[in-house]
Order: C-alpha cells, then sequence, then structure tokens
C-alpha cells in the first residue's frame, strides 16, 4: 500500500511547505452595543419631498428628522 510521506521528502517541496501561506482563522464578528443615547452613523434612504421637507429650515436637519422620529417612537412603544 503506498501512502503519501507525511513530511517533504525533497529539499523544494521542503522549502515550499515552509513558505506556503498559512489559512488565519478569522475571529467572529462581536456586535457591539452602542451607549443609550448615543448617535450612531447610519445610511437610509429618504423621498426627496420628506429631505427637503427637513431641509429647507437649515442646518440642524438631521437632529430634526431625529426628534420626529423619536415622537413616533414614543407614540408607539413596543411592550
Amino acid at each position: 500500500m503506498a501512502t503519501t510521506p507525511r513530511r517533504p521528502v525533497s529539499a523544494m517541496d521542503a522549502a515550499e511547505a515552509l513558505f506556503k501561506p498559512v489559512k488565519k482563522v478569522v475571529a467572529p464578528a462581536v456586535e457591539k452595543r452602542a451607549l443609550p443615547e448615543t448617535k450612531e452613523l447610519v445610511s437610509i434612504k429618504l423621498d426627496s419631498a420628506v429631505l427637503h421637507y427637513f431641509q429647507d429650515d437649515g442646518p440642524g436637519w438631521q437632529d430634526r428628522i431625529n426628534d420626529a422620529l423619536r415622537a413616533v417612537v414614543e407614540a408607539n412603544p413596543k411592550d
């Protein structure tokens, strides 16, 4: 029964085995929970009319969108 040796027999095979890239084990991604009342950077798609409505009042439009969404959340609490 012919089996291949576990160790390289020739010097060339030994050298190639030494320089062969090692497969790195990737650690599973850990989801970090945000602190309460901390703003997170997200990307959402909004209708252009909604975006213009909030942007027409000038700077601070992102805070106004956040306040409007917070009012919806407070008006409809999940139990």
